[in-house]
């Protein structure tokens, strides 16, 4: 795809600007300078455990850096981490971040902010010396007002101070990160605006023909004096004005709001769907006396949808099934620290298995990770929490939970709600209180914030099965059998019934639940080592036995075989949930844990390992086997994928694989030999034969028909013999920012993947860019993710590179002893 947001965003910010010049009356005379700007630069870094404000002065010995910044993923594994192998083996501690900046005379009559959005965690903020505020929660946005604090002149500072406590640990269940590891907005406003998060667009009535556009704004005026305002949105479509709303003469109280309600029919709307994710953008211009003093910009998509009792999940009238992922907030190498192009590159992968959903599991997610959601058409299940007044770890945000919950989830909604992409409210995941009245209070008490700022979006909270059991060792107990019944899921708090795993009961949803429409919240937790494989793989392996119990069994290196054998005792193996999920139309979808590994809960090993074996795809972003299953029955593609490799004892008996599509067969071939024609049967995924290895060519070939569909070859490597590289993009921007993510692949001579090599390499780089990551998706590799080398997993490692803010040419070249060395070039060009 290779989109470019950033660039998009200016040039259709200039057009805007542009195109409300010239709509305007002649005696317009200012246009408002830009909301919000990147205030990412220059910052100063400090990590001490024992620093207080006090002592943070001139001796203190401050690192310059950009955000966003995570000071966790830079620090070395630890066996003894206080966040446990569950947050990751890498320690958080405190962290101290300072800027300092000018603010132009003429904006004292401004309002001036700051907004963050997000900080990992127990953030206290101060600007010249004078407290702002803090916020416990590590996800959430929020912002500051500056201005009774600022000191204005070009040849005036200001310094703004952001005390980060992670040292209290463990926090979290998974790798959080630490620090300001999302953007920060510097923002001016006229004292008479648009609140920030102070639209909400809605559609409701929407057919192919036209659909009612709602939208609310909350105008804020701080003047001393009440203002008489006139108030035009401009709605545009791929930067074509093609509708407006116009209010004039309003009055906004001194120090005051004002609730302003627009309603336009738009003719012949372009839906928004998962195929063709149409946006709009609805442009929010405020004058007093004609001159425009205020211009807020909001994005929105117009569709309709609902979650049918009987027919699932139906988006423009016609069915669609949730095919999703969940997903944690880190990008692998980079940790935590947020990047735009990352966020993207994770979301093509997806996109190319065919996935059309993400859950942000379990909290708020990266503002950027959602306008990518609107723009490439996936269907989001929004989260908020990952517990409630309970504990699951004894410094997580249940002790901040009384004063905060309230707070939190309401800017969530306010901040999210016009994103077309975000079809689902999730209030909870695995939340201990669902067991008992406490859940149903709270779980109402949620119901009815969300509500109070969107009743558009159903809520639903992903529940541990509705029928509990106190026994451990029975993985699902369900019905009149079980000992303790779901407070939550009984509450009617809820619009949807969502729960985690239980793929047993999904049949039974409208028995069970005859009145609320369903969608599998969580499922599968299937385990794969990318490359590495068991035979026989056709049996199923529990791993670990009991969730509650140390797994000591296992591969003394701490693989999982990448067929699809191995689960987790709650879960199931990827084809079994899919099987069920696909057949009944009232099952409306469900996201799958994981699309991508992540950072920390290393099941079912401990140390060694300190990431996850759950994603379709690793930690580097390689797909593991069991991602072209998925394609082969979510997309349009022709697919025919054969695994293991082809590096074997002679004689040695190998399981052969294929997942395939739009064919009745496929033929194996052994150096020329036919192994026999396979097809799938009744509501098979994939099929296999059972053969000796010989060294050579495995040849697969499907067929429709009798004619060749496809054709795929796996040949026995020889020896390593030299390194390939490639990325995913040869020309990037020189913005400081955007990134080349580049494979490299040890090979033979005749440019086979050789698929156990496991050859340490070392990266160099020269021109204007620098190495932020390295990764091969292995668990156990303790090397840092912000080194210059990294040993490869079966064939495979990755760099990446980011730009500088100058063009020209980058030259990354890859070394290892014994191999071939090779250099790859990257253009960087400005904006």
């Amino acid at each position: 795809m290779n989109r470019l947001p950033v660039i998009n965003k200016l040039i259709f910010l200039l057009t805007v600007l542009i195109v409300t010049a010239s709509c305007t009356s002649k005696t317009d005379v200012a246009t408002p300078t830009t909301r919000k700007v990147n205030f990412n630069t220059n910052w100063q870094f400090y990590l001490k455990n024992n620093a207080t404000e006090d002592s943070i002065g001139s001796h203190t010995k401050w690192r310059t850096l950009n955000l966003p910044h995570d000071y966790s993923i830079e620090q070395e594994f630890d066996e003894n981490s206080l966040a446990g192998i569950g947050g990751g083996a890498l320690n958080g501690g405190m962290g101290w971040y300072k800027k300092t900046f000018s603010v132009k005379a003429e904006d004292s009559l401004s309002i001036t902010s700051i907004m963050f959005d997000g900080v990992y965690q127990e953030s206290k903020v101060f600007i010249n010396g004078h407290f702002l505020g803090k916020r416990p929660n590590g996800y959430i946005s929020f912002e500051y007002d500056l201005t009774p604090y600022l000191k204005y002149g070009e040849n005036t500072t200001n310094e703004i101070l952001v005390k980060v406590d992670n040292s209290k640990q463990p926090n979290s269940r998974w790798y959080s990160g630490s620090g300001i590891y999302r953007n920060v907005w510097l923002k001016t406003t006229n004292k008479l605006h648009v609140n920030t998060w102070g639209t909400f667009i809605t559609t409701p009535m929407v057919t192919k023909d036209s659909a009612q556009i709602k939208m609310d704004i909350t105008i804020s005026n701080s003047n001393t004096t009440a203002q008489q305002i006139n108030v035009q949105t401009n709605i545009y479509f791929k930067d074509k004005k093609i509708t407006h709303f116009k209010d004039e003469n309003l009055k906004v109280d001194a120090q005051g709001e004002q609730l302003l309600t627009q309603q336009i029919t738009l003719e012949n709307p372009k839906l928004w769907s998962v195929e063709n994710p149409e946006l709009y953008t609805a442009v929010t211009n405020i004058y007093i006396n004609n001159t425009l003093v205020d211009q807020y910009t909001t994005p929105f998509g117009v569709r309709s949808f609902t979650f049918d009792l009987d027919k699932g999940f139906i988006l423009n009238g016609e069915q669609v099934k949730i095919k999703g992922v969940c997903m944690h907030h880190d990008l692998g190498p980079l940790g935590a620290a947020i990047n735009t192009r990352a966020i993207e590159r994770q979301l093509e992968i997806l996109k190319e298995m065919g996935v059309n959903g993400i859950r942000t599991s379990h909290n708020p997610p990266a503002p950027e990770l959602l306008t990518l959601c609107d723009e490439m058409g996936f269907i989001v299940m929004d989260e908020a929490y990952d517990m409630w007044e309970k504990p699951k770890t004894e410094f997580d945000y249940a002790n901040y939970w009384e004063a905060w919950h309230k707070r939190d989830l309401e800017d969530l909604i306010l901040r999210d709600r016009n994103h077309p992409s975000v079809f689902i409210w999730s209030i909870g995941n695995e939340i201990p209180e669902q067991w008992n009245e406490r859940g149903a209070e709270i779980g109402h008490e949620l119901a009815a914030i969300v509500k109070a700022i969107d009743s558009t979006r159903p809520i639903t909270a992903a529940m541990n099965p509705p029928i509990h059991t106190a026994d451990p060792s029975v993985t699902i107990q369900f019905e009149e059998t079980a000992d303790q019944p779901n407070a939550l899921a009984g509450s009617g708090a809820l619009d949807l019934i969502g729960y985690n795993y239980a793929h047993q009961t999904y049949v039974k949803h409208q028995i069970n639940f005859p009145n609320t429409p369903f969608i599998a919240t969580e499922t599968t937790s299937a385990l794969e080592t990318r490359g590495y494989y068991e035979f026989p793989s056709d049996s199923t392996k529990i791993w670990p036995v009991r969730w509650d119990l140390v797994f000591t069994e296992g591969n003394d290196d701490n693989t999982v075989s990448a067929f699809d054998q191995t689960r987790a005792p709650w879960g199931s193996l990827h084809e079994t949930t899919w099987k069920i999920i696909k057949k009944h139309d009232f099952l409306s979808g469900f996201y799958i844990w994981t699309g991508f590994d992540y950072i920390g809960e290393p099941t079912p090993y401990v140390w060694p390992s300190r990431s996850s074996y759950f994603g379709i795809v690793d930690l580097a972003g390689f797909p593991k086997d069991v991602y072209y299953m998925y394609q082969s029955e979510w997309t349009d593609k022709d697919v025919l994928h054969i695994l293991p490799h082809w590096n074997w004892k002679e004689g040695q008996i190998i399981d052969v694989w294929a997942y395939y599509n739009h064919a009745d067969e496929v033929e194996l071939f052994v150096n020329g030999k036919s192994m026999g024609v396979q097809s799938k049967k009744d509501d098979d995924l994939h099929v296999m034969w059972r053969i000796p290895y010989e060294a050579g060519t495995l040849k697969a070939i499907s067929r429709k028909d009798g004619k060749k569909v496809l054709e795929k070859i796996v040949k026995t490597a020889d020896k390593p013999a030299k390194l390939q590289l490639s990325a995913d993009r040869s020309s990037i921007i020189a913005d400081g920012n955007d990134l080349s993510f580049i494979t490299v692949e040890i090979t033979d001579i005749d440019n086979v993947l050789h698929p156990t090599a496991n050859n340490e390499i070392y990266f160099s780089v020269k021109g204007p860019g620098e190495i932020v990551g390295v990764a091969s998706g292995d668990p156990t590799n303790h090397e840092s993710f912000k080194g210059t080398q990294h040993r490869a997993l079966n064939g495979k490692c990755l760099v990446i590179i980011q730009s500088t803010d100058k063009a020209g040419q980058i030259e990354v070249t890859a070394k290892a002893e014994g191999l071939q060395e090779n250099t790859i070039s990257i253009k960087t060009t400005n904006l």
